[in-house]
């Protein structure tokens, strides 16, 4: 490509001469050096005057030292009267801290993209944020690509019976990441969840009368907490509070995670899988009329949607107990303090409050959020010895391939304990766990490596992993990303549109 030049950081060579490769020409000449003091030292060994310049730069164990000689090089072209700048960055650095998680911190995020700007980036390409809404952290335009279709390409082509396997998240907050890949191949999906074990005595009443309420599969209980003024009146509804149809029997179930006959994840109306055990039934008052235009209105706006949602509890969830972060039998001893010990006095009143807490997650910014923990905050909290968890599968995965999916790899903590869980309680067949960013902190990939749990490792090339580390990984499996990055340097180049580097292409 006339008028275009390809620098590369210290983070990444291997990936740039991949890339450069790709698209037929050699990297650009820079010299990158420090001085005895650790300062960053840059010399542009070429002109690049008018010229279309990319430095790409990925994340690396010494991250800060990168982030300032990616700050020095696009500094240095734009001196050197650079036409314009695009940042490359596989592996967007300080991804993790994109939101305050405390009165008094940072949002280091936004402050690593304010300096990209004044140092002269007018672009940036990366891959698969953290968090997407990261984009609008920059003034310039950011193209977040993403490797789900080259992931799932590899497991069309590698996985054998992929069609019958599960796609499943490790955690509340990567359940739309897991279910973007379980649309691509047509997969049913799980759940895995983590929670502090909550002790006895009032918490567990107010948990008893939680799930009594959830048993209630029909509308009333909500209905019963509405005034007569905030609804309208409405002629008819079935006697269990179910809407009827225009034939005038009740829908049927129509929301299923992962079923054991293999039905879609999305169903309409009687087509959709129900228990072969209904559990009984509690007795329940005719709804009033002004309860049935509720219920009519519900209805209305899931028809809207195109779906039918309903109360019922998932078919298959599976619980057992997690101690410093492995699953253990249900007659192991407990450890000397519950989570329920750090909390509230078991008889105090106010420990009804926690009722809220039963439904959602742990907010872990100001405000609260869906959002899943860092790896190192899941791997501190499973690994404390004196604090035992419950951690709960939703799906059936019963003999299937399970592919637990999340953005990076940093702790093994959180993955082994999922890998266990539909391994041991769940009765998986293997487990392959998938990441696009490879960090492996610690000894994070030999600990993997160890489980027995796991098959198969797979990431992409967007971090730099270790040699030895490379070798050493029986059950490693790297993706190149080179020519989605080779690609979308070109079209960004030439002005070409992006849309094409996000679909999946079936062969």
């Amino acid at each position: 490509m006339r008028g275009t030049l390809i620098f590369a950081g210290s983070s990444c060579p291997a990936l740039t001469g991949k890339i450069c490769e790709n698209l037929g020409m050699a990297p650009a000449d820079a010299e990158l050096t420090q001085f005895s003091n650790g300062e960053t030292s840059v010399r542009i060994l070429t002109s690049v005057r008018e010229k279309d310049v990319f430095v790409v730069q990925s994340g690396s164990p010494k991250i800060n030292d990168t982030i300032m000689e990616l700050l020095i090089m696009i500094s240095a072209c734009k001196g050197g009267s650079a036409n314009k700048i695009t940042a490359v960055l596989p592996y967007f650095p300080y991804s993790r801290q994109s939101k305050k998680k405390s009165h008094r911190g940072a949002i280091t995020a936004r402050m690593l993209a304010n300096l990209l700007g004044v140092a002269g980036v007018k672009h940036v390409v990366t891959v698969d944020l953290h968090a997407s809404q990261m984009q609008g952290f920059f003034k310039c335009p950011v193209d977040n690509l993403h490797a789900e279709p080259l992931i799932a390409r590899w497991i069309r082509h590698n996985v054998p019976n992929w069609k019958e396997a599960v796609v499943v998240s490790k955690n509340a907050g990567g359940t739309k990441r897991v279910t973007s890949l379980a649309d691509a191949l047509k997969l049913n999906f799980g759940i895995v969840t983590t929670d502090k074990k909550r002790g006895g005595g009032s918490n567990n009443m107010t948990a008893s009368m939680i799930m009594n309420h959830l048993d209630g599969i029909e509308h009333q209980p909500l209905l019963d907490s509405l005034g007569s003024d905030q609804v309208r009146s409405n002629p008819s509804v079935h006697e269990n509070g179910t809407a009827p149809t225009e034939n005038g029997q009740a829908r049927a179930p129509s929301r299923t995670i992962a079923d054991a006959q293999g039905s879609p994840r999305r169903a309409n109306g009687p087509s959709s899988r129900t228990s072969s055990n209904p559990r009984p039934q509690m007795a329940r008052r005719p709804a009033t009329p002004s309860q049935s235009s509720v219920i009519d209105e519900m209805d209305e706006d899931a028809e809207h949607d195109g779906l039918e949602y309903n109360d019922q509890r998932a078919h298959e969830v599976i619980h057992g107990r997690l101690v410093q972060g492995h699953i253990v039998p249900d007659d192991f001893p407990s450890p000397a303090t519950s989570a329920a010990d750090t909390s509230l006095p078991e008889e105090d009143p106010m420990t009804m409050s926690h009722a809220s807490s039963f439904f959602t997650s742990q907010p872990h910014a100001l405000g609260g959020s869906g959002d899943a923990a860092s790896s190192d905050e899941e791997d501190e909290i499973l690994k404390n010895p004196k604090i035992e968890h419950m951690i709960t599968l939703v799906g059936d995965v019963k003999g299937r391939t399970v592919f637990i999916v999340d953005d990076m790899i940093d702790k093994p903590g959180s993955w082994i304990a999922a890998a266990e869980t539909v391994v041991k309680r769940g009765f998986a067949k293997k487990v392959y766990i998938i990441a696009t960013h490879a960090v492996f902190g610690a000894d994070c990939l030999e600990q993997l490596e160890a489980c027995d749990c796991i098959h198969a490792i797979v990431v992409t090339n967007s971090y730099p992993i270790r040699e030895e580390q490379a070798r050493n990984a029986k059950k490693l499996v790297v993706l190149d990303l080179s020519f989605l990055l080779a690609e979308a340097i070109r079209r960004n180049h030439y002005g070409e549109s992006m849309s094409p580097l996000f679909q999946h292409i079936v062969d």
